[in-house]
């Protein structure tokens, strides 16, 4: 393997906390055990870039592997071992239960079939996950001959265990230190191979999936959904990468095992660790029928009362699920919480407690040969006891005096979109003194908006009343411009949807005559210093030269009234037009011209759904439209749900049919400042 920038820099960095991925895929394959205890043994004998050592660091490893996990048919040869020699070191999964009859604590080791084994009481209540499901660490384990004679005896005990987790105090503070040293691309891409993905083969949408994947390891009860094709790696980094993770595949889940055993007082799995992920959630139900309501109740408050008492916990819940078709499709026939179990995917209520939604149909199917990489990347078990640490504390005050949120926003999605971006951040910027330049932000404030409005987008569809605007914003800064943020698999740039568009944008249709037809248009202006008007369609048509040209200058004639003190010769206008129908040569679009122009220049959009008409001549008047009813049809057809027309067509639309006229709404301006007050959003 040949070494590139980002793997010698890695190696420079965080010597010794780092593995070569490629490694870690050949030898989790072959010993039955998850991805991170492979990673931890080779993290401690390989985490070097110098070959020989990595070669001489493998031969333990594989070493350790083959003498101490145990493989199908092999449990007894083990068992024998350890009573022959007296003791034996294996590599399994370890629960403990208490023995009420004999009140003490008996463990199970499953790849030996071992459920009664003595264990210390001390040794329990330091690794009080045992209890629960269970983690994986290196096990002493002995034979005593005397007690294998005795009636009902134990022979088998833990003599002792080490958890296969990192337990370096100052994990946190080497990522710190070393984050400083990347740029953010480059630690964005270190972190994506560290789960064992390679980013140089993902699009930058598949690259930020695989970050919000990370987010709930990082933020306390965070609650993401992701739902996608098969094949595209969702569980894999619940599964292998994190002893702090664990994954419940399918069938029923029982409010003891989730949250308290009433019977024992024990603690459920939430308590426990700090990711809860169901695979194949269409298949969970739960045991009780309170059951929802409790898991409810705890998404959105991170409490639960079984009995008498009221318990806290901070375990953020994942849930992962396939789709039978594909997205628009599912959007067509319901949407898209319906691979939900029956009892929550119609619920309004659950959805509201869904912090984020991950698109997993934009993740690609993986292939080995593509999208694994085979670079270096950090060690899990460091990656995850950092990402456990990074829990304490919210980064949400990063946002204050720099972003804020559009009208649409309820207090829900604040608390929801405020803790994807906390998550975010914590991922990519882990030292709280370190600076997050506004570009960055920006981005990570677009991710969690869109999350987030997925969700929306999906309560809208169960229940229009109550979530009529889906309309999410933020703008940067006291000044900033507003900026909507829409989600793509409900946004085209080809088609009209009900979003705003960024300012300087309006579509128009262009009102034809003897020789044309109406044809819609898209306009698009961006502004700078400089002065006049450019216009980048090459060539350039005639007809629309003189639309700009009339549009400009009563721009330049009406200043006062149309942009107050901004000086539009101060500016230069770069102008484009892009044709949606067979007519290009975009006659008659001055007074869309015109607004483009002033939304531009006041940094203000036009109304979501919204589409303009109207014909200037250099005087300002507006020109009578010769088929007003075949404009109207025409707005219908691409899907507006507004129509800006001159008040001189009125008269002409009283021939538009009835069903048509109930579709869309159709407001009247009678010049061109009162044209731009009805387009703007107020």
């Amino acid at each position: 393997m040949e070494l590139d920038a980002l793997d010698k820099l890695a190696a420079f960095i965080f010597d010794g906390f780092i593995v070569r991925k490629d490694l870690v895929r050949k030898y989790s394959r072959l010993y039955p055990v998850p991805t991170y205890v492979v990673e931890f043994l080779l993290g401690r004998y390989c985490a070097t870039v110098d070959e020989k050592e990595i070669e001489e660091g493998l031969e333990i490893v594989e070493r350790q592997l083959r003498d101490r996990t145990v493989r199908t048919g092999e449990e007894e040869l083990f068992k024998a071992r350890a009573r022959e020699i007296g003791s034996v070191k294996i590599i399994d999964l370890i629960k403990a239960r208490l023995d009420t009859k004999n009140d003490c604590f008996v463990a199970e080791l499953p790849s030996l079939g071992l459920k009664d084994v003595r264990i210390a009481d001390n040794l329990v209540h330091e690794n009080e996950r045992m209890l629960t499901d269970g983690f994986y660490a290196e096990v002493t384990l002995v034979y005593d001959a005397a007690i294998a004679q005795e009636k009902n005896g134990r022979p088998f005990a833990i003599e002792s265990l080490r958890a296969i987790q990192l337990s370096k105090v100052d994990a946190l503070a080497a990522l710190q230190r070393g984050r400083s040293q990347f740029t953010t691309d480059e630690w964005k891409r270190l972190l994506i191979r560290s789960v064992g993905l390679e980013p140089d083969t993902l699009s930058e949408r598949a690259q930020n999936i695989a970050l919000l994947r990370m987010v709930p390891f990082v933020e306390r009860n965070y609650n993401l959904v992701e739902i996608g094709p098969r094949g595209t790696g969702k569980s894999h980094l619940f599964q292998q990468i994190s002893p702090y993770s664990h994954l419940i595949s399918g069938g029923k889940a029982t409010v003891a095992k989730m949250f308290v055993n009433n019977a024992t007082g024990q603690r459920g799995l939430v308590c426990h660790y700090d990711v809860v992920c169901f695979d194949e959630v269409s298949g969970i139900s739960f045991d009780q029928k309170d059951g929802v309501n409790i898991m409810k109740g705890y998404m959105a408050s991170g409490e639960f009362s079984r009995g008498k008492e009221s318990i806290r916990a901070s375990g953020s819940i994942v849930m992962l699920g396939n789709f039978d078709v594909d997205v628009q499709q599912q959007q067509r026939i319901g949407h898209l919480f319906s691979p939900l179990p029956p009892e929550m995917r119609d619920d309004t209520a659950f959805m509201d407690r869904i912090h984020a939604y991950v698109p997993g149909w934009e993740f690609p199917k993986l292939n080995p040969n593509i999208h694994l990489t085979d670079h270096f990347g950090l060690v899990s078990d460091f990656l995850s006891e950092c990402w456990h640490k990074l829990r304490d504390g919210s980064r949400v005050s990063v946002l204050q005096g720099r972003v804020n949120w559009g009208g649409a926003l309820s207090g829900r999605d604040i608390e929801a979109v405020n803790k994807t971006v906390s998550g975010l951040i914590k991922l990519l910027f882990p030292d709280p003194e370190m600076p997050i330049p506004d570009e960055e932000l920006e981005k990570i404030v677009r991710i969690a908006l869109e999350s987030r409005r997925r969700v929306k987008e999906q309560q809208k569809r169960c229940l229009k009343t109550e979530f009529r605007n889906t309309h999410f914003s933020f703008s940067m800064g006291v000044d900033g411009v507003e900026q909507f943020v829409s989600t793509p698999e409900l946004h085209s740039d080809e088609t009209i949807d009900s979003d705003p568009l960024p300012p300087g944008q309006v579509w128009a249709i262009s009102p034809g005559g003897q020789d044309a037809s109406p044809a819609l248009y898209r306009i698009e202006v961006t502004v700078g210093p400089g002065s006049g008007v450019k216009i980048l369609n090459a060539p350039v048509p005639p007809a629309f030269r003189e639309s700009v040209r009339y549009g400009e200058q009563n721009l330049y004639v009406r200043a006062k009234e149309l942009v107050g003190d901004r000086d539009p010769r101060a500016h230069e206008f770069s102008i484009q037009l892009r044709a949606m129908d067979v007519e290009r040569s975009g006659q008659g679009l001055g007074l869309p011209v015109l607004i483009a122009l002033c939304g531009a220049l006041i940094e203000r959009s036009v109304k979501g759904g919204l589409i303009i008409v109207g014909a200037l001549n250099l005087g300002g008047s507006i020109e009578m439209i010769p088929n007003p009813v075949a404009v109207a049809e025409l707005a219908l057809e691409k899907g507006a749900t507004t129509l800006l027309m001159p008040i001189s067509s009125r008269r002409q639309l009283f021939d538009l049919p009835d069903e048509m006229a109930t579709k869309i709404n159709i407001e009247f301006y009678a010049d061109a400042t009162d044209a731009l007050l009805k387009a703007i959003i107020e």
